[in-house]
């Protein structure tokens, strides 16, 4: 067996300097010796008997990191290829593939791989070690893996500049780029930490990469989430010993004091390399990549978020390219996010948000997902929630409540249709604000909670946007946006572009403004919302009032919305996490029906944030004239949002308008504004008329599925009381968990 415990090739200096040197520092400079002394012990410790394991193609760079990650963690460094490989061989890698063949190759170096043992080391390993499986389980029992990322292009070239000639699995008929595509999957089944690596990024910038890596993934306390709510200065002993991680909240939905759950330092940073090194990749790759640097290993390990991932956005979405961006006219662009199986932009956090759910709840406990909707999100939920594994179904379940007036007849129709086992739609007899204060009442009311959990073993969870799942995944189509400007030419990467959002809830929005925090070159964020229009009026003022304001029904329901709970997170980001002072905020709000932001928190929201809005005969007028000049039809959102776009760019960058869901949702609205003197109630009738106008983007062939099996069907309705509430969730759950 090949054992390495001493072999360190670049120890630049020898015991005796170093003790000698140390002895001299620590008299001359003592504070600067016990700088260096714990950085010195911190880098020692992070090993361990650990390996750091550096994998990726060939021309990755992975030799010449792992040296320099040896040389600073004062470590052994084995390079497979040259330590392992060739010694054992007695020959060179080139020369043993050339003797045995492409097949056979694989099976001698796994073998090798096999009989090798180490600690404490930092290993390179071959390109195509991770092709065999027995020997990567046998690497990776002792072994961090840590996979070295970089773009296909890139690794194309270095091999061509480098003359390569040994590259397993290359062949006539075979392309390079087709060799380097087929490994991939290899990769990302092994790895533990991915590190991206640019272009013309310095291989010592890449080896700190590598360390900040492997201490992230070491160290999962950094990685705690607070309550708005909360003040770190103001914090208890208690509260602090309590850490919250992503799992909890998840799980938790809703922090115990009312306020929203955000993660404690932040999100992750991507450096501009980081970010252009994406521009080729898919939209599933994009997100795996974002995701990975949002959700902690120890909570969800990269291997299983990334069949999560693949599940979510693979064959559950129409379009290939996931979320397509779709030039309109002049500087503006749509980002269609209607591909999903129910046709919003809902379906991107709740195709995904119940696989997470599922994967973090302990197995020893049921749950009952509350969900409050004003349209889009209750069959978004209940289709993604019935996808679960039948085992998961058995011990999630889910109550949907929705304004029994405040939807349109197919968002209504799709509720009642994708109701499943484990799925049930409530509609109440009020309105969508009504719905979200009772869900988060009944969260508080932990007499109710705990009743339930004592006496069925079951405990209350949340889908809606307070729950940091549901907000995460949106980040993503922001940031592939523009990535996507970026692949089509439009733009060159660091080009700034707006971003126009029909705006209730204030989710979407956030999500955005998230994704700029987080390196995204976007500029505006504008905030488009209908007659219930206290958001813009918010953003100009910095009065949010709700005295005398009564919610207005409209041609675009997701955004009759007065209380706009996302807001509450971004308060407490410009307020410098002061959570006192959001409370004190909100406490207002629900007692009084108003608050003021000071003066210097207004400059920073309205640095960030500018809005505008829209009445139901402008939406219906843009709807027309859209598809008079293109021949695409936008549905009641995204003409809210094409209207104020138009009012408030200044045609000095490219702005994306989200288009939020896809027009056949809002048959009525959308027959009405082209003009269609004599509409047919029934809401089938109503798809197939839309869809003999032969418009883009088609008819979404989901919703029509859904119309066609369905029908009408049969749902709850109740009182808006909360006691009737809660005697419908307590009902339920005798039903399907006792």
């Amino acid at each position: 067996m090949f054992h390495v415990f001493q072999y360190q090739p670049l120890r630049l200096i020898t015991q005796n300097s170093l003790s000698s040197m140390c002895l001299k520092l620590m008299l001359s400079r003592p504070v600067a010796f016990a700088q260096i002394w714990k950085s010195w012990f911190s880098s020692h410790s992070l090993l361990g008997k650990k390996n750091i394991v550096l994998m990726g193609p060939p021309g990755a760079g992975k030799t010449t990191t792992g040296r320099i990650v040896g040389q600073k963690l004062d470590c052994p460094v084995i390079d497979i290829d040259d330590d392992v490989l060739e010694t054992t061989w007695n020959m060179s890698v080139s020369e043993k593939l050339q003797d045995v063949g492409y097949e056979e190759f694989l099976e001698e170096e796994g073998k090798a791989l096999l009989k090798f043992s180490a600690s404490g080391s930092v290993i390179s390993l071959s390109g195509s070690n991770p092709m065999h499986a027995a020997g990567m389980q046998h690497i990776k029992k002792n072994g961090i893996v840590v996979y070295l990322d970089v773009p296909t292009t890139v690794i194309m070239s270095r091999l061509k500049s480098m003359q390569m000639d040994r590259i397993v699995g290359l062949s006539p008929g075979i392309s390079l780029k087709d060799v380097l595509q087929f490994r991939k999957q290899f990769y990302k089944r092994w790895f533990d930490i991915r590190v991206l690596c640019g272009g013309d990024v310095a291989a010592e910038v890449i080896a700190e990469k590598v360390l900040d890596a492997v201490k992230r993934y070491q160290d999962s306390e950094l990685e705690t989430f607070i309550s708005t709510r909360s003040s770190r200065s103001g914090r208890s002993t208690e509260e602090d010993s309590n850490k919250f991680y992503f799992s909890d909240v998840v799980i938790q939905g809703l922090a115990l004091d009312g306020g929203l759950f955000v993660p404690e330092r932040g999100l992750p940073k991507f450096a501009a390399e980081e970010w252009q090194g994406l521009i080729e990749a898919t939209y599933v790759e994009r997100a795996q990549v974002i995701l990975e640097r949002c959700i902690h290993p120890a909570d969800i390990p990269a291997s299983r978020l990334a069949e999560i991932i693949e599940t979510a956005y693979g064959e559950n979405f129409s379009c290939s390219k996931v979320a397509p961006v779709r030039h309109l006219a002049g500087n503006q662009f749509l980002l269609e996010l209607f591909h999903g199986p129910t046709a919003s932009f809902k379906d991107f956090a709740l195709q995904l948000m119940p696989h997470l759910f599922a994967y973090c709840i302990p197995r020893s406990c049921n749950y009952l997902i509350l969900v409050a909707t004003s349209g889009d999100t209750g069959s978004a939920v209940l289709d993604g929630f019935s996808r679960l594994h039948d085992t998961d179904k058995q011990r999630i379940a889910l109550m949907n409540f929705f304004p029994e007036d405040g939807v349109s007849p197919i968002q209504k129709s799709q509720m009642i249709g994708c109701q499943k086992e484990n799925a049930w739609s409530v509609g109440v007899k009020s309105d969508f604000d009504f719905c979200q204060t009772a869900i988060k009442q009944i969260f508080t009311n932990s007499d109710f909670t705990g009743f339930l959990t004592v006496e069925y073993g079951t405990a209350l969870a949340a889908a809606n946007s307070i729950n940091w799942a549901r907000l995460l995944p949106q980040i993503v189509y922001h940031a592939s946006a523009y990535l996507d400007l970026v692949h089509q030419g439009i733009i060159s990467f660091g080009s700034p572009v707006d971003i126009c959002i029909p705006t209730g809830n204030f989710g979407n929005m956030l999500a955005a403004f998230y994704a700029k925090m987080m390196g995204i070159p976007i500029r505006k964020c504008i905030c488009a919302s209908n007659e219930n229009n206290v958001l813009t009026e918010f953003i100009r003022t910095g009065v949010y009032d709700l005295r005398g304001r009564k919610l207005i029904s409209s041609f675009s329901p997701a955004v009759d919305i007065l209380k706009s709970s996302n807001l509450e997170r971004y308060l407490h980001l410009i307020a410098n996490e002061d959570g006192q002072l959001v409370t004190q905020f909100f406490n207002q709000l629900e007692n009084q029906g108003h608050f003021q932001l000071q003066k210097d928190l207004l400059g920073k929201l309205q640095q960030d944030l500018v809005a505008g809005w829209c009445s139901d005969e402008d939406c219906l007028a843009a709807i027309h004239s859209v598809y008079s000049t293109t021949g695409y039809i936008l549905d009641t959102h995204t003409a809210v949002a094409k209207v104020v776009a138009d009012r408030l760019q200044d045609r000095t960058c490219p702005i994306i308008i989200s288009s939020t869901a896809h027009y056949s949702k809002f048959a009525p609205a959308i027959l009405r504004a082209l003009r269609i003197a004599e509409i047919n109630q029934n809401p089938l009738s109503q798809l197939h008329l839309l869809s003999s106008y032969s418009a883009l983007p088609p008819i979404h062939w989901g919703l029509l599925e859904t119309l066609k099996k369905t029908g009408n069907g049969d749902h709850q309705v109740c009182a808006a009381d909360m006691s009737v509430l809660m005697s419908h969730i307590e009902t339920l759950i005798q039903n399907h968990f006792m």
